[in-house]
């Protein structure tokens, strides 16, 4: 599991080092616009993305493997579903809002170690996105893109189907702000919270699975809580 990856202009890192980096610090710096704007400041200059890492508020931490993320409102924010489907769609925050909502209360555990307990995320189940699409003979899997422009995820169509899988709108009871991957953001809560992709934009459903980011530095590309990654953490559902 201690692959490498040669970041433009950059020295190998490590799937060690990258989990080191990603567990370091706690120190209560609040999360929002001021924490996205010294983010940017650290990561202008980082080649790796990976030094785009801020504590964050409630037990969460802040990640970016992109220098900066635009923001998305109301008024500009889309999310589309293409790929193998019958019906390819382009919806609006007010078009998911107006959507079937589930609620879910799981703990959030991500592969550095940190986990936080009995957290709320609610949203549209992405199986219903699918099912509205018309999800085409020969698909297998989906692919999701982020309007950070860099961060990718995937499943396969039986985890994408599955009734923990959101496109979420709400993080503990509230809209899901910037700094915690909103307006919308996938949540997948049987797994560690690397495949959640945040600042999501486009779900597309292809005919094999197409790892992820993560994926393409050594994370697992089925990344069940407690089964893979070679970590034994407690499911979170």
């Amino acid at each position: 599991m201690d692959r490498t990856a040669e970041p433009p202009g950059g020295t190998p890192v490590g799937r060690r080092v990258v989990l080191g980096l990603l567990g370091l610090g706690a120190a209560g710096v609040a999360v929002g616009p001021y924490l996205q704007r010294a983010q940017d400041a650290v990561t202008a200059g980082d080649p790796t993305g990976l030094t785009g890492l801020l504590p964050g508020g409630g037990g969460f931490r802040y990640y970016s493997v992109a220098a900066s993320v635009p923001d998305r409102t109301a008024d500009t924010y889309a999310l589309t579903v293409d790929g193998l489907v019958e019906r390819p769609t382009t919806h609006r925050l007010a078009d998911l809002r107006t959507m079937p909502q589930r609620r879910l209360v799981r703990d959030v555990q991500c592969v550095t170690g940190w986990r936080v307990p009995d957290t709320p995320f609610e949203g549209v189940p992405l199986a219903h996105l699918l099912d509205e699409a018309g999800v085409r003979p020969g698909a297998r899997a989906v692919q999701f893109t982020c309007f950070d422009g860099a961060y990718t995820e995937s499943l396969t169509l039986e985890q994408a189907r599955r009734d923990d899988v959101l496109i979420a709108l709400k993080l503990q009871d509230a809209p899901i702000t910037h700094a915690h991957g909103g307006p919308v953001r996938l949540y997948v809560a049987p797994m560690y919270f690397y495949k959640s992709a945040k600042w999501l934009s486009g779900i597309t459903v292809t005919d094999a699975v197409r790892p992820g980011y993560w994926e393409g530095n050594g994370y697992d590309i089925d990344a069940w809580v407690g089964r893979s990654n070679g970590r034994d953490d407690a499911p979170t559902g």
